[in-house]
């Protein structure tokens, strides 16, 4: 039996409706075979590829191209024609194995500079582009880049830190992740508290409160350069915090200032069926505020020990290290029966990651998310 002639279609022009209904209409009634189909609209612009096989018996599929033509024509469309050489796909070495990945660029820096930033990192991994696409509206502030990579993941650590590089002067966020079925069905967000989910440090702001600020910076300080792990920090600092009273502490979770979008971004997670949670460094007084008027999940902190109506300064065990978030996370997977590839973890270093970017990171596009909000 003789195989088919395949051919690819590319169409290009003003894009209306009922191009991709008239042109497989043609392939239709000229009994011709449809492979492949993408299309894409920028701007009002249409391209449309289709790759299609063709009786090579019917004069070389002439009739239904010719109507093809015949049609763009009509419809004021451009049209071009590849054919495909079987016999040389035949022989071809099998391509190596590939990796997909999904880049994920966000911010003010994808001018045409910072996008050739990224395109030129990309081309010299010889990644291989399959897809691009915008998810905000109006400006271009972000992009998704699904690609094919060779090679094993040593390879796509190695894109990730060039690309950090080639942007590092830019307002471009960078987020490379495998492009999988698990990228697109996360089910667990937590994030951190002070200074991501609430734009303050609460400790300093108790430290103002019960004038002991300075005290607390230089601990913070000494910290910052190495000296005191975080856990001394942490108990040396809440130990400048003995005698304050309580109602003023608890004055504190009646006004800490959410970070902006926060409160959209968890109103579309709960709508899509995300748990979220804080897990925190932290205090549960402010923590356990936030997972009330947020709607949060889930809240874990440290506990302040308050005797007679003041604080002690002492912090109760455990204390909530870096190593018992990640362990804390770990446990809210297992109870939820949530995979860890499935979670979102937005930790210290994020300050800077608008909480619309983080949807962007999930793959949302902007009009997703204004259609939830309403």
């Amino acid at each position: 039996m003789t195989e088919a002639q395949r051919v690819l279609v590319t169409v290009t022009g003003p894009d209306t409706p009922g191009i991709t209904s008239a042109l497989t209409g043609v392939l239709a009634e000229n009994h011709a075979e449809l492979h492949d189909i993408e299309q894409v609209v920028v701007q009002g612009q249409l391209t449309l590829c289709l790759l299609i096989g063709l009786d090579p018996a019917r004069a070389k599929g002439e009739p239904a191209l010719k109507d093809l033509l015949f049609l763009a024509k009509r419809m004021g469309l451009e049209m071009q024609f590849k054919v495909l050489d079987a016999g040389e796909r035949s022989t071809k070495t099998p391509p190596p194995r590939v990796q997909r990945y999904a880049v994920t660029a966000i911010g003010d820096g994808l001018t045409a500079a910072g996008v050739h930033r990224i395109a030129d990192v990309l081309a010299k991994s010889e990644a291989n582009i399959e897809n691009i696409r915008r998810l905000s509206s109006g400006r271009l502030l972000s992009l998704e880049i699904i690609l094919s990579l060779p090679g094993r993941d040593e390879v796509a650590h190695e894109l990730r830190r060039e690309l950090l590089i080639a942007t590092a002067n830019l307002d471009i966020d960078i987020a490379v992740q495998r492009e999988k079925l698990t990228r697109r069905s996360k089910r667990l967000v937590v994030m951190d508290m002070d200074s991501t989910l609430i734009q303050i440090e609460v400790i300093d702001e108790l430290a103002r409160m019960h004038g002991v600020v300075d005290r607390v910076s230089e601990i913070t300080r000494r910290a910052m350069a190495g000296e005191l792990d975080f856990e001394q920090s942490l108990r040396a600092r809440v130990a400048l915090l003995e005698g304050m009273p309580w109602d003023q502490v608890l004055s504190l979770a009646r006004n800490l200032p959410v970070t902006d979008g926060a409160r959209e971004m968890l109103r579309v997670l709960r709508v899509l069926g995300y748990k979220t949670g804080v897990i925190s460094g932290g205090f549960t007084f402010a923590a356990n505020a936030l997972r009330d008027e947020l709607g949060l999940d889930y809240a874990y902190a440290n506990n302040l020990e308050m005797r007679d109506g003041v604080l002690t300064g002492r912090v109760l065990d455990p204390v909530v290290t870096p190593q018992r978030k990640a362990d804390l996370l770990d446990a809210i997977a297992q109870r939820e029966g949530i995979a860890l590839e499935q979670t979102i973890a937005i930790g210290d270093g994020a300050n800077d990651l608008t909480m619309d970017r983080i949807l962007y990171l999930l793959g949302l596009h902007e009009r997703d998310v204004d259609e939830i909000l309403g």
